[in-house]
């Protein structure tokens, strides 16, 4: 094809095609070098889509409304513009000192997370840039210290800066950047007279990035409030196709789950880590309890905990600590809601599965958005899981859009996951009562609406077909690991790990030392509580169990027969039956023969 001359005769240069994906590589948006050092040392090698085309529009200064899926990197589109606003403030006026990028998000955890990114790709001009994370523990007269500095960025929930407006120690009349994180979630968490407070003082002109993982009308007014002319950056699925999560679905009974779990993790079924979603801080402890029958270990991302131990808990889990994270979303894990809901609310919600699964027909009232927010929006948003090999919906959400969130926690950054659910059919429903949970009772019909979603974007939920025969071997150890998880050892449990928090915590340090006997007391509870009965047996898998393909992901030292005599020849074992045989026998025709009466027998002299 032939190209035009300009007038010089030259041929023109052809037009840039208009999508920004075309960048490959971070050093292509003119970035600071500090800030592409940062980059190569995150080892992030190749912008993503979202990435790609939100950042030469925030550089060049125009508000930006970017709705991009869980995990595609949404949190460097904003991070990295912004940055490189401040540094080139900084080079033209140096000793300038003000508070010029505010950052929302709607929880504790999700600000530390933000935090750290900040800090991470900051890391090579710290000096210039000062970032300040106002949710963090740390007394008010460090943060009033820090304020009167003022730090370049500031990252907090909408309440906490609210508070520091209401009451003079924080001023946002110099802020160039807003930025709302999670912005289609962020009211629903009760931040709307915070966020309407923070909009009567931002001054006009400042650019404004709103950041969601879907479209909804909150996103909407968001932009109605703060924007002005938003470029809206939206990724769709294809261009995120690499990130693409094989997705299986189980139907069994109550029990079965515990039963396949079980299976799934013993013989390594599934490599890597893994994020299991239950429904309910009490059962997440009994799986907890019920997964160390067999010497499997876990941990739990328990609403109960401060906000710092539920992020230490978080930062095991992806220092690969712990490869198994079981995770109660209806608890809202992660925090941040200010108002509690009605209890008819949340009754409504255990009984009515929401007509929110479709994204185009969503146009509920601000009153009932409210009230029916989604449960499930705790743990599968905002938090960082690293390295999530497999998400495990134990129990299946309430709704459609709660597990694409959930989903989205695995294969990320281009690389492969797989997602396991189990559905409870409706012949199956209560059959097992000890082990039924009521919002099972739907399970069929979110299923279908998760099918048809997923559809949508050209993904396949499969059904997935164990073969029981090979499984129900392991059915007696189910049941007696069951049997041993009692509600007592579960609430001791979860009792135990407050306790410990308490003996922890900074705060309670003064009063300890000055009262050494409630520590002493606390210890001793902890101590011992006896939370469950340990069977031993349990966490070895004899060869006579064993499924005839069971034994290719285990190593030698993993499985192995459960033997009634040591190695070494001196088994201290008792043979019960036979001794049951004896007693019985010696009820019924007087005292048995060489009967020998241990006290008198008992001898402390040496044996040579």
């Amino acid at each position: 094809m032939k190209r035009k001359l300009d007038e010089n005769d030259v041929p023109s240069p052809e037009p840039a095609a208009n999508n920004s994906t075309t960048q490959s590589s971070f050093e292509s948006f003119g970035l600071d070098p500090r800030l592409v050092q940062a980059i190569a040392k995150s080892q992030f090698s190749t912008p993503t889509p979202v990435q790609a085309r939100t950042i030469p529009l925030a550089l060049e200064g125009k508000d930006i409304l970017a709705k991009s899926k869980t995990g595609s990197g949404k949190t460097a589109a904003y991070v990295l513009p912004t940055l490189q606003a401040i540094l080139r403030r900084k080079a033209t006026a140096p000793k300038q000192k003000i508070t010029s990028t505010l950052v929302l998000v709607p929880t504790r955890e999700l600000a530390d997370q933000v935090y750290r990114a900040y800090t991470s790709f900051a890391a090579f001009c710290s000096k210039e840039v000062q970032i300040l994370n106002l949710t963090q523990r740390v007394s008010d007269a460090v943060l009033n210290a820090v304020l009167q500095d003022s730090p370049d960025i500031i990252v907090s929930t909408p309440a906490r800066v609210s508070q520091y407006l209401n009451s003079a120690r924080l001023s946002l009349d110099a802020i160039s950047h807003l930025v709302i994180d999670e912005a289609d979630i962020v009211l629903s968490y009760g931040y709307e007279d915070d966020i309407n407070a923070i909009a009567k003082v931002i001054p006009r002109g400042v650019q404004t990035f709103l950041i969601s993982a879907t479209l909804t009308p909150e996103v909407d007014e968001l932009k109605a409030l703060f924007c002005r002319e938003a470029e809206i950056v939206k990724i769709d699925d294809q261009e995120e196709k690499g990130e693409g999560v094989t997705q299986y679905v189980v139907r069994c009974g109550e029990d079965d789950k515990f039963l396949l779990i079980f299976v799934v993790f013993k013989l390594q079924l599934v490599k890597g880590k893994s994020l299991i979603f239950i429904d309910g801080v009490d059962r997440s402890y009994r799986l907890k309890l019920y997964l160390e029958q067999f010497g499997i270990k876990s941990c739990v991302l328990n609403a109960e905990l401060p906000v710092n131990s539920r992020l230490h808990v978080v930062q095991e889990f992806n220092k690969g600590l712990y490869d198994i994270l079981i995770a109660a979303d209806d608890q809202e894990v992660l925090g941040g809601v200010l108002k509690r809901r009605s209890s008819k609310a949340v009754q409504d919600e255990e009984h009515q599965i929401s007509d929110e699964d479709d994204e185009d027909n969503q146009k509920p009232s601000r009153k009932k958005k409210v009230a029916n927010r989604d449960k499930d929006y705790g743990v599968s948003r905002g938090i960082d899981f690293q390295n999530v090999a497999c998400v495990i919906n134990f129990d299946l959400p309430h709704t459609s859009k709660s597990y694409t969130h959930r989903i989205g926690r695995t294969a990320r950054a281009g690389k492969a996951g797989m997602a396991l659910s189990f559905v409870i059919p409706k012949e199956l429903y209560g059959k097992n009562r000890h082990t039924t949970i009521s919002s099972s009772k739907h399970d069929e019909r979110v299923l279908e609406k998760i099918i048809a979603r997923q559809a949508k974007k050209g993904n396949e939920v499969k059904p997935y077909h164990f073969d029981m025969t090979q499984v129900d071997a392991f059915r007696y150890r189910m049941n007696d690991a069951l049997r041993a998880v009692t509600k007592v050892a579960v609430h001791e449990a979860r009792a135990r790990e407050i306790k410990q928090e308490l003996i922890k915590s900074e705060k309670l340090r003064k009063h300890f030392e000055d009262n050494p006997d409630d520590l002493r007391h606390l210890r001793h509870d902890g101590e011992h509580g006896g939370l469950i009965r340990h069977q031993a047996h349990l966490k070895h898998v004899p060869d006579y169990l064993m499924p005839a393909q069971g034994r290719k992901g285990l190593s030698a030292d993993e499985v192995g027969f459960v033997g009634f005599k040591k190695v070494d020849g001196k088994d201290k074992r008792k043979d019960h039956k036979r001794r049951g045989k004896t007693a019985r026998k010696g009820r019924g025709m007087g005292k048995p023969k060489g009967r020998i009466d241990p006290l008198k027998s008992f001898s402390a002299k040496k044996k040579h």
